[in-house]
């Protein structure tokens, strides 16, 4: 068997957004190929760009790496944009499918505006530096990032961007092969050959969990789990019923405390997150004219502008609305707890006030009527009872219920005992 017929590759996929979540599935990857002995690491993307952090994570493990990473945009239609740009110039070999295209480096704040200066220039400085570690083009690294240029897969191939337009995976492989790479990080630089042709693929996946904290990897819904997940866990507190909003709120806590695992946050707006949940508590155990919730929703909407940091935020949309539907909530949840506990007894003797029914039988001045499910001794407050009379409970004394006659002007369900057909 030939050589090049026992080598293996391992591939990946990266669809969507660069995030930590990729970031450590990257790096996995790598440790994977190098720890297992493939030849390459191929990582087939198609990204709108992503976190510049994370970015800046995976370009540092790209340089530094033992195995040669081979990034192809792939499939036809898709883009390396962005952070995906930053990433193909940096892998050892970079492909693009027909119909693909690269660029729009410059980056944007968390609303999706432009960067400042600062940004923009430190950006650049990256670009170019990764363009000149590959032998790439540093006029185009430049220019992604100080004028948004984007270019198709013929004109980054003729420009200089990335090395070759392949059709297929197999026919990237193929027109690799042989091809010599320098590998490892400074100072440990290496040349290998490529032995790709007819090599044997494994596949990284991301993984089920990997993909759960991939779509968590979100500001806006991490702001809208903590925020909604709070505000059910008050209520469920403060008027306890059959714990459906305690479960959904805790479910909604926890996937709000993964979503902040993945991302980088700032101490300070959590703090503010905690701020604003006492608020919101306070408005609900002791409900006023909404002076608590208000300051709740204000504190919310300073916790969502503070928790993230870096290019990261929450879209103004999801923000205002979030706080405004959040603090209106803690004001009706605090009506209801309220209303709730002022609201008559349905349990215990304080329960059968006021309650109707017939009385069956009597016996002196002591009668028997059937109600909530067993029978009771009845007596008359005022006159005795009689037997088929309906009564209303006005008082419990002890095991005996005192009635005076109704007058039928309500209409409540008598109760009756069961009786088999």
């Amino acid at each position: 068997m030939s050589t090049a017929q026992s080598s293996t590759v391992l591939v990946t996929r990266v669809d969507g957004t660069i995030t930590p979540v990729i970031a450590d599935h990257l790096g996995e990857g790598l440790r994977a190929a190098e720890r297992e002995g493939h030849t390459a690491y191929v990582i087939e993307m198609d990204t709108p760009g992503g976190l510049l952090q994370a970015t800046r994570e995976i370009v540092q493990d790209f340089l530094a790496s033992d195995v040669p990473v081979i990034v192809y945009v792939t499939p036809s239609g898709a883009r390396a944009a962005s952070a995906g740009a930053y990433l193909t110039m940096s892998a050892h070999v970079a492909a693009m499918a027909p119909g693909t295209h690269i660029g729009a480096g410059t980056p944007v704040t968390g609303q999706g505006e432009e960067a400042g200066e600062k940004v923009v220039n430190d950006s650049a400085a990256f670009a170019v530096s990764i363009a000149e570690q590959r032998d790439r083009s540093t006029d185009f690294a430049r220019d992604m990032v100080r004028e948004g240029t984007s270019v198709s897969d013929r004109e980054a191939v003729r420009t200089g961007v990335v090395d070759l337009v392949a059709s297929s995976r197999g026919a990237l492989l193929d027109e690799v092969d042989g091809r010599r790479v320098v590998v490892g990080a400074q100072g440990a630089e290496h040349e290998v050959v490529l032995n790709t042709a007819d090599a044997r693929v494994e596949t990284h996946d991301l993984g089920f969990f990997g993909e759960v904290r991939q779509l968590l990897a979100s500001p806006e819904l991490a702001f809208l789990f903590l925020s909604i997940g709070t505000l059910a866990v008050i209520y469920e507190l403060a008027s306890p019923g059959v714990g459906v909003g305690g479960v959904i709120g805790v479910v909604l806590l926890v996937l709000g405390f993964v979503a902040l695992s993945v991302l980088p946050f700032n101490v300070a707006g959590l703090l503010l997150l905690f701020l604003a949940a006492a608020l919101f508590a306070a408005e609900v155990l002791t409900p006023g004219v909404g002076v608590f919730a208000a300051g709740g929703a204000v504190a919310l909407v300073f916790a969502g502008i503070l928790l993230f940091r870096g290019e990261l935020g929450v879209d103004p949309a999801v923000l205002w609305p979030t706080a405004v539907a959040v603090g209106g909530g803690a004001v009706l949840a605090g009506r209801l707890a309220w209303r709730a506990r002022r609201a008559p007894a349905t349990t215990g003797h304080e329960g059968l006030l006021g309650r109707v029914a017939v009385v069956r039988r009597v016996e002196g001045e002591t009668g028997q009527m059937f109600l909530d499910g067993a029978w009771w001794a009845v007596r008359g407050r005022t006159a005795p009872v009689a037997a088929g009379q309906r009564v209303r409970v006005v008082e419990v004394a002890g095991l005996e219920l005192l009635v005076d006659a109704d007058d039928g002007a309500r209409n409540e369900q008598e109760d009756r005992p069961w009786t088999p057909d």
